[in-house]
């Protein structure tokens, strides 16, 4: 399907749902910075490639938010296809928000999957619907119901960080969360984001290209930690090392229901920047929700001594792959044709020829 009929698809979804206004970010369930393929819905319905944009349909128009990094490929890749470009940040250009506000009708429907929004964002979206006396609806990915050869989900398996890269046991890390959650109350801390869980877990996977991370939700109590993961991604020897500090493993999408069986005289820690906005609203409204910045961030801040060696050690193996490129390239421009991408692919065959090389950190 071209761009133009995949918009006239959504929005005959959308008639049949009675949705005025459906909301389309660059994000998973997870609210990364970098996706998977199987996430690049609004990619999918723009045509538009650039990590970061918001899409926004109504019946009647259809709207792109990006920042100035997309403006010149947003307006070519974006041409022919009837989605307007709005420059945010521009003088003068109308916000996602306002946008929405003049759209949606009196007693209209605000629509989105709500796994693709944080908490705050959902939240938002709630502020803007009062307004217009709206409802909102956000139990339906319809972009997944005319996607026909959609990716699959990631099936990558994940790997073990030894101490010595990480310079902390995980139970050592485990110990230092749950002193952060008595302090401030919490039987139970929700972990959403990626970096976080790899960080605290020291497992590492290859789900998103650039980026060591993998697929996954973590509930932490007080003594046991489960883990929301496809269980391909485990192997034995991971199953063995982690139930020395008692993680249990579950499938990736039983996460909503767990959350929904808590029960209802546990206090849980959570950041609404970082929880989607549909697990937000699994949990019992008895539970006690202590919302505020994951301890996580600021313990992977500080980094420990053998983290700031082995930080040392891979500025000296990319320094040898750039002396070395800088001499290949002196002696090969007069020998052969040389491009910016010829030169790209070379530094980066020559970063792999480093031990324990596993990928570059951007394209």
């Amino acid at each position: 399907m071209t761009i133009q009929e995949r918009i006239k698809e959504l929005r005959k979804l959308m008639r049949a749902q009675r949705i005025d206004i459906y909301v389309i970010p660059s994000a998973d369930f997870h609210q990364s910075e970098y996706v998977g393929d199987y996430f690049k819905a609004r990619e999918y319905m723009t045509g538009f490639t650039g990590s970061a944009g918001t899409l926004v349909i109504a019946q009647s128009e259809a709207g792109l938010w990006t920042d100035g990094r997309y403006f010149i490929q947003a307006e070519k890749e974006l041409m022919g296809t009837g989605i307007s470009l709005y420059k945010s940040g521009n003088p003068g250009v109308i916000t996602l928000e306002n946008f929405i506000i003049n759209h949606l009708p009196l007693n209209g429907t605000l629509g989105f999957d709500g796994r693709v929004f944080s908490a705050s964002e959902g939240s938002a979206f709630e502020r803007i619907a009062e307004q217009k006396n709206a409802h909102i609806q956000y139990g339906r990915d319809l972009v997944d119901l005319i996607w026909e050869d959609r990716p699959s989900m990631p099936q990558n398996p994940i790997f073990f960080l030894e101490e010595q890269y990480t310079g902390e046991s995980t139970s050592s890390k485990l110990t230092r969360i749950r002193q952060e959650m008595t302090k401030c109350g919490a039987t139970v801390h929700l972990l959403t984001s990626l970096e976080d869980i790899a960080w605290l877990l020291n497992l590492r996977g290859s789900d998103v290209a650039y980026t060591p991370v993998f697929l996954s939700f973590a509930l932490i109590t007080m003594d046991s930690v489960h883990l929301f993961i496809d269980k391909e991604k485990v192997s034995d020897k991971i199953r063995v090392l982690l139930s020395k500090v008692n993680v249990t493993f579950h499938p990736y999408d039983e996460i909503y229901d767990f959350a929904f069986k808590l029960h209802s005289n546990e206090s849980i820690l959570l950041d609404p920047s970082r929880v989607n906005y549909t697990l937000y609203h699994q949990f019992s409204e008895h539970i006690t929700k202590i919302e505020q910045t994951c301890p996580t961030i600021l313990f992977k801040s500080v980094k420990n001594d053998v983290e700031i060696k082995n930080i040392r050690k891979a500025h000296v193996k990319d320094a040898v792959a750039h002396t070395k490129f800088l001499y290949w390239l002196k002696t090969s421009y007069q020998k052969e044709p040389i491009t910016e991408l010829s030169a790209s692919d070379k530094l980066e065959a020559l970063r792999g020829e480093q031990e324990h090389f596993l990928s570059p950190s951007f394209g």
